[in-house]
């Protein structure tokens, strides 16, 4: 019986505590932080904290002959930002991680159709060329072409299917704080 009046005891302390830090949390407001790779126009030159370099596409040395391969890439994060009151531009932070030490981003193609945009990143490696075996993590920086009014689109990365949604009552209330 001793033990029962103790478990019920502490089972009540703890529901009496539990209850004053629920209401304690309930009254206060916090803005909600975006992470910075979700963030439009966030941008980190050199290395970001998570180790990726920050990758521009450059000319080919035009004297030396190249393979070209789809790009390798492990995740996507799409943003946008409003720039009307119902229209938002679209950005795509490509992460991935290079093969070799010779591999380095080639070209980026884009179309769009309606709601369905097909993105082509591609990277190159010299032809003949011995190359460290070593993986280089990389992020890569896409401003889409056109506006985007709201609505679900389908986002094909090199084949890879990944959808988004753009909501109209975000893009308002986003234009609107930032005025």
């Amino acid at each position: 019986m001793k033990h029962r009046s103790a478990l019920t005891a502490i089972l009540l302390s703890a529901m009496i505590g539990g209850t004053g830090v629920l209401f304690a949390g309930c009254g206060t407001t916090t803005e909600a932080v975006v992470p910075p790779d979700e963030e439009f126009g966030h941008r980190y030159d050199g290395t970001a904290p998570d180790g990726r370099t920050t990758y521009v596409i450059v000319p080919p040395d035009s004297g030396t002959t190249y393979m070209y391969y789809p790009a390798v890439y492990d995740t996507v994060h799409v943003r946008h930002i409003p720039v009307a009151a119902d229209l938002a531009q679209i950005e795509v932070l490509v992460k991935g991680s290079f093969p070799d030490s010779c591999t380095e981003l080639h070209s980026v193609d884009q179309s769009r159709v309606e709601h369905i945009v097909t993105v082509d990143l591609r990277m190159r490696k010299p032809r003949g060329t011995v190359c460290a075996s070593v993986m280089r993590p990389y992020r890569f920086y896409v401003l889409l072409d056109g506006q985007y009014d709201g609505g679900s689109y389908t986002l094909k990365l090199n084949g890879r299917v990944h959808n988004f949604v753009i909501r109209p009552e975000e893009a308002v209330s986003d234009a609107e704080a930032r005025s």
